[in-house]
């Protein structure tokens, strides 16, 4: 019973009641049981075959189900039960358990045995920072977080210390406190395969001096030992394969010799624009503006054609053996190429290369060279970041990236908001390993995929909203409203190519904890391999901004067919310990 309180001698007193099963659980346990009270593991088998789309279902499986919900809804008489069968309300207990019957797939099922290439990456920005970009500290803890969230790439910038003798970790010429390499390097270590067997990679932000690149070279062979994937030739002609990589600590940076030349031309620049040199700044720009300074402050034809014998030179430094040992151990080669984009988007044959860019700069190269993003994609690894003005570590919208098979859409981990809503939405995937497979479209290399060619629908989902629950369990009662239970709501929508995203919503059920809809939602999909289920639940406030109830994103590749529990998340992407949505989903 809860009571509010109206004003000094009145108060409103409502009943949380448990609500009765949706009319469409109940007519399927009449169905399968036969018009029975009760229903047998064998009848359970036929609903999970039928409904629920378990080709092949076994009894053995369906007595499991059985057992585990007499445990858990019976777990102090469990042993004095003799019957072996569910009850109506078992049967919607089980439909309405998050860990019974999830909505998608908890175990890695896609091939990991094809190149990097071919798999988008969980991948952080500036995942050393705590907060926003210009004035947080940096800490070895936003890493772990990432790590155990299931972020398979780390980004560290590289700078000397104050008295240029070793590294520290920080957002260069910027207010943020530095933190310690060798602290960052040992909490990858430690956390990099807790979620996921898959490799990690680290890619460096280098502003060091050949002495100081030995001194990381050591420390990384130091700290991860066997761990840290060395390569056997400098540069790939192809890259190796997740499952090859099991346990794999992977470095990708530009190697010493470009970094050197590239700082020569930064210095240049900084002359004439006073920006800093850092990778992602020059490829930040302004879309408008990106190929002509490339063009302005390119290397010549004879200083690209020498960055290029780096996969045929590995002793050609100029500093010796110490940054060699540094850039042996880099097994992804990052540069710039000279000229303008579309120099840059140029596949080699007989070598594989990280190229990033700013979302802006991907913006541009989406608009004027599309289908040439997508054939870099399919050989090379491509970066997206966000752009520098993103102070505060919000994010941007992953989806184009994605469409033209970027693998590493980086993203501000330490932030929150419907964009990286969608990005943990996307690695749900795969069993939340960190490496999805890319659409075979994307990878086509005989007709390259165009992102703005009309599109006709693939398939269309049905999804019906049944009810939630356990909110009263999560929030205090008076969290939504002082005088009054809450008022929800559900948005659910489809984020993916533009011609798929849409959003629609229930009505508002009033004064409920339990709130039941059962409302039916049809969204036609285009692209059904990149499109994410979007799904928030509001509670309605006439006097100010409705609140929010939860939210969370599915993969729609991987939605389970019939009727579902659906875990919701708080706003930073943590899971709630209740609340839920029961829901169902069609293919047609």
């Amino acid at each position: 019973m809860g009571s509010y309180r109206m004003c000094v001698c009145f108060t409103r007193k409502f009943r949380i009641t448990e609500a009765e099963p949706p009319s469409d659980v109940t007519e399927y346990f009449i169905k399968y049981a036969e018009g029975g009270t009760h229903m047998t593991a064998e009848q359970l088998r036929n609903f999970l075959e039928d409904v629920q789309g378990y080709g092949g279902a076994s009894i053995s499986e369906a007595e499991r189900i059985v057992e585990q919900m007499l445990q858990k809804r019976h777990h102090h008489i469990a042993k004095l039960i003799t019957r072996r069968t569910l009850t109506l309300e078992d049967f919607h207990h089980y439909l309405f358990s998050a860990d019974l019957n999830p909505p998608i797939e908890n175990q890695v099922h896609q091939d990991m045995n094809a190149p990097l290439s071919h798999y988008y990456i969980y991948t952080g920005h500036n995942s050393y920072l705590t907060g926003n970009q210009l004035s947080s500290d940096c800490s070895h803890v936003p890493i772990i977080k990432a790590l155990k969230r299931g972020v398979r790439v780390v980004e560290l910038d590289l700078w000397p210390n104050s008295a240029k003798d070793d590294v520290n970790v920080l957002h260069g010429r910027t207010l943020t406190t530095p933190v310690e390499l060798v602290k960052c390097l040992k909490s990858i270590k430690e956390h990099a395969f807790t979620e996921s067997p898959y490799p990690v990679v680290i890619t460096l932000e280098d502003h060091l001096t050949p002495d100081l690149q030995a001194k990381v070279a050591k420390l990384l062979m130091k700290t991860f030992k066997e761990m840290l994937f060395i390569p056997d030739s400098e540069c790939f002609k192809k890259l190796p394969s997740p499952e090859d990589l099991k346990y794999r600590i992977i470095i990708s940076t530009k190697p010493p010799k470009e970094y050197l030349e590239d700082k020569s031309v930064n210095d240049k620049k900084d002359n004439l624009h006073k920006r800093k040199d850092s990778e992602e700044d020059e490829w930040g720009n302004e879309p408008a503006e990106l190929i002509e300074e490339h063009e302005d402050v390119g290397t010549s034809e004879s200083e690209a054609s020498e960055l290029n014998q780096d996969c045929e030179d590995n002793n050609n430094s100029s500093h010796g053996a110490e940054p060699a040992s540094y850039k042996r151990l880099i097994a992804i080669h990052a540069g710039k190429p000279s000229g303008g984009l579309k120099e840059a988007l140029k596949v080699e044959v007989h070598r594989v290369r990280r190229l990033s860019l700013s979302e802006q700069a991907l913006e541009k190269a989406a608009e004027c060279h599309g289908t040439d993003v997508v054939r870099f994609t399919q050989k090379n690894i491509l970066r997206v970041y966000p752009k520098g003005t993103r102070f505060n570590s919000s994010n941007y919208k992953p989806l184009i990236g994605w469409m033209h098979g970027a693998q590493m859409v980086a993203f501000n981990m330490q932030g929150y908001g419907k964009f990286l809503w969608l990005m943990h939405g996307m690695f749900r995937a795969n069993g939340g390993c960190g490496y999805v497979k890319k659409p075979d479209f994307v990878m086509n290399d005989e007709q390259i995929f165009d992102p703005k060619a009309k599109l006709t629908v693939k398939k269309t989902l049905k999804v019906k909203v049944y009810m939630g629950d356990g909110w009263h369990l999560d929030f205090k009662q008076t969290h939504f409203d002082l005088y009054s239970p809450p008022d929800f709501y559900t948005r659910v929508g489809i984020a993916g190519v533009p011609a798929d995203e849409v959003m629609k919503k229930t009505k508002k059920k009033e004064d409920d904890w339990t709130p039941v809809w059962e409302e039916e939602f049809t969204f036609p999909l285009r692209v059904p391999e990149l499109a994410l289920l979007r799904i928030e639940v509001h509670e309605y406030d006439m006097s100010d901004k409705d609140d929010f109830g939860g939210q969370t994103c599915l993969p729609i590749s991987e939605l389970k067919q019939g009727i579902r529990a659906v875990p919701l998340f708080n706003r930073k992407g943590e899971k709630y310990n209740s609340v839920r949505l029961l829901m169902r989903f069609e293919f047609t």
